[in-house]
């Protein structure tokens, strides 16, 4: 898909918040300089992280890097999501002919279901500060996907190609034969086309909870030509029968969620996966990996930048739930240099 065509506007935005990204980098850095200074092992700090965080409040109470950056991180995490759709506003009447052909092109196929209940977790919720949630916007996924992801968060993530991560991640697996693969959380598509590009073969179901992220991933498919099944429905309540596919896979997905709908959707994906088939779960780094300052990042992160479950999921052991919730050989792994993203494998038996 063709980069979005911004107006002068939006695009000065836009790049005003990639530069302030880049500059809120800077200043973590003088904080993490500063805490140095001031001799605070990762091992003296509180266990309790509401404790943690009250403490380093203290003592960097006299650090303008510290304040400058919280103000920052709080702007970016609050304006980000207005600022993307202000810009997509602008140039509607130019792109929404565009995204209705690719619609209606084929030859993927969406079914959205209207008499889906939200669940608590998701309804009303404004995941990432985006201003009404996943599905509050009707083309919130183009404004995700296209707006968000590739001008913005692509420019500055810390770990290079975030598109590439994803294709990365697929490597891992301990097969290459998968011909019906589900993917949990689709969202916009892009976990979808690494998925389709390292298993060209395979055919690809994704479920969503929001309709107008699941309809920029129709797009995307129909543009180059993929057949997927895209569906609107929860992943703890998966509508397909047992054992129907030889993958199931998402990435950055579970810590949207509660515990109680981690383990929902575990037991799921035990039950649609046929005897051999992969599971692979790829998201944040759990707390339990990280020292407490680095935790205390994350967390102070996550705070700011509209995560309602990020603390519950991350202090998680997921492959233990994993194993809890039927799969006999789950494990738990990050990817070097940083454990990120953290990966969930199992098989069935």
């Amino acid at each position: 898909m063709n980069e979005a065509p911004l107006l002068q506007s939006g695009r000065s935005r836009l790049d005003f918040m990639v530069s302030a990204s880049r500059g809120l980098g800077r200043l973590h850095g003088a904080v993490r300089q500063q805490v140095d200074a001031l001799g605070i092992a990762p091992d003296d700090l509180p266990d309790d992280l509401d404790a943690r965080d009250a403490f380093l409040c203290d003592q960097l109470a006299g650090s303008d890097a510290f304040h400058a950056a919280d103000a920052l991180q709080g702007y970016l995490g609050k304006e980000h999501g207005r600022v993307a759709r202000d810009a997509f506003n602008e140039i509607a009447p130019a792109v929404l002919p565009e995204l209705e052909a690719l619609e209606a092109k084929g030859p993927a196929t969406l079914t959205v279901d209207p008499d889906l209940v939200m669940p608590d977790y998701f309804d009303g919720v404004d995941f990432h500060s985006t201003l009404g949630g996943w599905d509050r916007h009707e083309q919130q996924g183009y404004i995700h996907g296209e707006i968000v992801h590739r001008l913005m968060v692509a420019k500055v993530f810390p770990l290079g190609d975030m598109f590439a991560q994803r294709r990365a991640v697929l490597k891992e697996l301990p097969r290459q034969d998968y011909r019906d693969i589900l993917e949990l959380g689709t969202s916009s598509g892009h976990f979808t086309v690494a998925l389709q590009q390292t298993f060209p073969d395979a055919h690809i179901t994704g479920i969503d909870l929001a309709a107008p992220m699941l309809r920029q991933a129709l797009r995307v498919a129909n543009e180059a030509g993929w057949a997927w099944t895209l569906k609107q429905m929860a992943a703890e309540k998966l509508a397909f029968a047992d054992d129907s596919f030889d993958l199931v896979t998402a990435y950055s997905f579970l810590h949207e969620m509660p515990e109680s709908a981690i383990r929902a959707i575990y037991r799921e994906a035990l039950r649609v996966l046929r005897p051999g088939g992969s599971l692979l779960i790829a998201d944040i780094t759990p707390y339990a990996v990280q020292d407490k300052m680095t935790m205390w990042r994350a967390d102070r992160s996550a705070t700011h930048g509209g995560e309602p479950w990020w603390r519950e999921s991350a202090m998680l052991d997921w492959a233990a739930i994993a194993r809890e919730e039927g799969f006999a050989d789950a494990t738990g792994r990050g990817i070097a240099p940083k454990n990120f993203p953290w990966l969930v494998e199992a098989s069935k038996a």
